[in-house]
């Protein structure tokens, strides 16, 4: 079993917005951002299994058929790759995904992109990157979501809850995937709660929920349930979690304050 833990709607929940509003837009049901974690903590085997973990869960049985149950039965996806507050590239531009041929085709585009790693873990980056994707895609979406998947907390760039209250004012959904595969230790950058902080400093909005992946096994498996529960807009079950609105259970400046610790610099009040 995959756990699967929801936000809680601490968070006013605004109104839609339909980002694009070029009279050719395409009305789909969702536009999904994906957005993976390419740092030099992401490891070889942990990057391959990242990518092909989107790759099969987008040719699945189970994305397929929560793609024809939805009203329009088509989403448009693009994918895009980052690592330090500035260092976000775009592996595959928006993509219509209309059924299975149009699914090979956008996991085999993914798939045929070189792998790269970088410096530094800024999802505040990847946040502000990702916001105005939305605003000329070409495509209207019910809803807009982005993914974010990783291994580590921000460390780099804006802090990331107030860049995450900034992408949920315009109507979006983040979901999460941190990756814990790794045992926390004290020569590494690595938090021992990533889902957690993940849970209270990174998600939100509708229906916003964490997928953590703490076995490289379940990672296939884990990609896709959170891939089905995006394209399906379906509000995960299991237990709910304070949303960091309220009472954050872990400090949403760790990550920035382990690299200060570790390398000085100053560049944060945290005050």
């Amino acid at each position: 079993m995959i756990a699967v833990v929801a936000a809680a709607a601490a968070f006013a929940a605004p109104t839609p917005r339909l980002a694009d509003k070029s009279p050719n837009a395409i009305t789909v049901d969702v536009e999904l951002v994906i957005a993976v974690d390419v740092s030099y903590s992401m490891d070889p085997e942990e990057q391959a299994l990242q990518r092909e973990g989107y790759v099969q869960a987008l040719t699945s049985g189970e994305f397929l058929r929560a793609l024809r149950e939805g009203a329009n039965g088509k989403i448009a996806v693009t994918y895009f790759e980052w690592a330090g507050q500035y260092d976000q590239k775009i592996v595959m531009p928006w993509r219509l995904i209309d059924g299975p041929e149009a699914a090979d085709a956008v996991a085999a585009e993914i798939a045929r992109a070189p792998y790269r790693r970088a410096s530094r873990t800024s999802i505040a980056g990847a946040l502000r990157f990702a916001k105005p994707l939305f605003d000329n895609s070409g495509y209207r979406g019910l809803r807009r979501v982005i993914d974010v998947s990783g291994d580590g907390a921000n460390n780099d760039g804006p802090l990331v809850a107030p860049m995450r209250d900034d992408v949920l004012s315009a109507g979006i959904t983040i979901n999460g995937l941190p990756i814990m595969l790794k045992r926390p230790n004290p020569g590494t950058m690595d938090i021992e709660e990533l889902d957690i902080y993940y849970e209270d400093c990174v998600i939100g909005g509708p229906g916003a929920f964490v997928v953590p992946i703490r076995e490289r096994a379940k990672f296939i498996e884990a990609t896709r349930t959170k891939l089905v529960l995006e394209i399906a807009g379906l509000q995960p079950a299991p237990r709910v979690v304070p949303t960091s609105a309220e009472a954050p259970r872990i400090s949403c400046t760790i990550g920035e304050r382990r690299w200060q610790d570790r390398w000085g610099g100053g560049r944060y009040d945290f005050q």
